[in-house]
């Protein structure tokens, strides 16, 4: 029973994650030719983290009452929606519109995911929150490729129509294939939701998940935002040019996922985390001084492999949290900081841009990235323990 949830979800989350890679390469460049200034686009960006990033927490905490399935379906059809309603924009004022009800749909989606795979327990959770990432980022890497791809030969509406394809598919799996999990009795299930919060934001460790969960997503916003901009204004990049750097980035990182995900698993998973976080913001850092679409290729890949250390860690140590306060609840919160992250990178980083320019997307975010690796190692670690033992 268990490699059934575990294929199902795996095979469910790719085939969405890869309708939402084929818009990657295409909505900026959308959202530039209904006017979109830096700023603006950066609002377009928030729109998907504000709705996602408020809901997931109480999803995630409906979920550990009520059910997962049903909230999972529903995300899966949300986006199948949505990917046809893009077509529909004729402003800016359209776009944030409809990316609002986007990010209401993620919330949905893998803070379930996660919470099912977190449920499978075991000595496996590193591993398998590996699997969950290749899911992620091979659906979400190739699909640039497939984006830019279609944006070259048949125009951006075309990508828009095999986003919402895919979602409806993987919607029809999950209500066909998906066992309905029965909620697992806890002592924490008799405290109010507000009390479950409560304990989860007084733990330091759960914060020091958050900060660094919350940084390495701030991370995307250049790379899906500002990146196909710059490879367009200062290299005349085509699509598929454009669908291939972003892809390597995911690709590499999906590939590395079982192997870093079963070291997690047996070896020291705060140090892992910091690892990866610091070789993520050297790629960062060495982006805007790129010269060619090859240097670019080099660095997203060295970003992927820095990812690929730190993301199972990340994840394995959520789990472990999640079986304190709830796995539902947990990952709720876990994923509200992705979508705080994505919501101050997208303000933060469009009105920078504005300001002075995209090279400093790049910059600022590689640094504060850098910061939070030295705060979150400090904050994961149990109290009065070394590095050593640190997150196992």
């Amino acid at each position: 029973m268990q490699k059934h949830i575990l294929f199902t979800i795996l095979s469910s989350i790719f085939i969405v994650f890869m309708g939402m890679g084929i818009i990657v390469p295409i909505l900026p460049i959308y959202a530039a030719e209904l006017g979109a200034t830096g700023f603006a686009l950066g609002v377009i960006i928030a729109a998907f983290a504000l709705s996602g990033g408020i809901l997931q927490p109480f999803v995630g905490n409906f979920s550990d009452r009520y059910g997962k399935k049903g909230f999972l379906i529903a995300g899966l059809f949300i986006f199948g929606i949505t990917g046809y309603t893009y077509t529909l924009a004729s402003s800016v004022t359209d776009l944030v519109l409809i990316r609002l009800f986007h990010g209401a749909g993620s919330a949905m989606i893998i803070p379930m995911a996660m919470a099912y795979i977190g449920e499978l327990g075991g000595s496996k959770t590193g591993k398998h929150m590996g699997m969950l990432n290749i899911a992620i980022f091979a659906g979400i890497g190739g699909g640039p490729m497939l984006g830019g791809f279609f944006l070259d030969v048949w125009g951006q509406n075309s990508a828009f129509y095999a986003m919402a394809t895919l979602s409806i598919l993987s919607s029809a799996l999950v209500l066909l294939v998906l066992p309905r999990q029965k909620t697992k009795t806890a002592p924490e299930k008799k405290e109010s939701m507000r009390a479950v919060f409560r304990r989860m934001l007084r733990s330091r460790r759960v914060m020091g998940i958050l900060l660094s969960r919350m940084a390495t997503m701030i991370i995307m916003v250049p790379t899906f935002a500002f990146l196909p901009l710059l490879m367009t204004q200062y290299m005349t990049a085509s699509g598929t040019e454009i669908g291939m750097v972003i892809a390597t980035r995911t690709l590499v990182n999906a590939v590395f996922q079982i192997p870093f995900g079963s070291l997690a698993d047996r070896w020291n998973k705060n140090r892992l985390l910091f690892i990866g976080s610091i070789v993520i913001s050297i790629g960062m850092l060495a982006v805007p001084f790129a010269d060619s679409f090859i240097s670019l290729l080099l660095l997203f890949a060295l970003i992927g492999l820095g990812e690929a250390v730190s993301w199972p860690a990340l994840g394995a140590l959520a789990a472990k949290e999640g079986t304190i306060y709830g796995q539902g609840s947990m990952m709720g919160v876990f994923n509200m900081a992705i979508n705080a992250g994505l919501f101050i990178g997208a303000m933060g980083v469009g009105a920078l841009v504005d300001l002075l320019g995209i090279a400093w997307a790049f910059y600022i975010v590689a640094l504060f990235l850098f910061a939070s690796a030295v705060a979150s190692v400090f904050m994961i670690r149990p109290p009065k323990a070394g590095l050593e033992t640190a997150g196992k």
